[in-house]
């Protein structure tokens, strides 16, 4: 039996993989409570509280129907961040921002080029952390959009917006802003390298090499969380921001 916290947000995850394409119509509730694993009741409760939040709506004689949301992305990305934790926010990235560059450096155009070298000029001039987000943001939305797959770039803009929120509260930002010599300096040059020379094994590469980077960091800078939390010295902190 799950847990009913557990239940809803089970249930929420799978609404929409359930619901009828065409008419937004779920499952029976003898149905769903055999997939779940639960009770009629337990499941009844659930499905109250998901009609009371608006999410589905029930008809006496014809079942129970999805409604739809017209969430938007950052709502979107509010529901997932609870849900996501630092691994699998890099796990994404890994699977998803890899292709991304291959395909940008196929389809960017010498415009969609030319404001990625411009927002690594600005990165590298950047006086906080939180202009440098902002531009870090951008970049790696652009190279979605230069993919020319509108599915993709969709997809990249949620990705980054819960890799924002999700990955930086793990990251040491406790320097005013950047430093010199910052890793994602050079390592974004590289990728934006590969993109203008339109090598799509190069920019994958030198997009996956930038994510190991930021994975690094933030497993040394998980282990110093660890040390510090038992008594142990820690060492130096190295985690920064990607």
């Amino acid at each position: 039996m799950l847990p009913h916290d557990l239940l809803l947000a089970e249930l929420e995850d799978r609404l929409a993989l359930w619901a009828s394409p065409k008419t937004g119509r779920l499952p029976s509730e003898r149905e769903l409570a055999q997939r779940l694993a639960v009770t009629r009741p337990e499941l009844r409760k659930a499905l109250g509280i998901l009609e009371t939040q608006g999410r589905i709506r029930r008809q006496v004689g014809s079942g129970t129907f999805l409604t739809p949301t017209g969430e938007t992305a950052p709502e979107i990305a509010d529901r997932t961040v609870l849900r996501t934790s630092p691994r699998v926010a890099m796990e994404a990235r890994f699977t998803i921002e890899p292709q991304l560059a291959w395909l940008a450096a196929q389809n960017a155009t010498p415009q969609q080029i030319a404001e990625l070298r411009r927002l690594c000029t600005e990165m590298q001039a950047a006086e906080s952390w939180e202009g440098y987000a902002e531009l870090d943001w951008r970049f790696h939305n652009l190279i979605g959009k230069a993919t020319e797959n509108v599915l993709l770039d969709e997809i990249q803009q949620l990705l980054n917006l819960v890799r924002r929120r999700v990955v930086w509260g793990d990251l040491d930002t406790s320097s005013p802003r950047p430093p010199p010599g910052y890793h994602s300096f050079k390592e974004h040059e590289a990728i934006v390298a590969g993109i203008e020379a339109h090598s799509p094994d190069a920019a994958e590469a030198a997009m996956r090499r930038h994510l190991d980077a930021t994975r690094q960091r933030l497993l040394t800078g998980a282990t110093a969380g660890a040390a510090e939390a038992e008594g142990r010295p820690a060492m130096e902190e190295t985690s920064v921001p990607g």
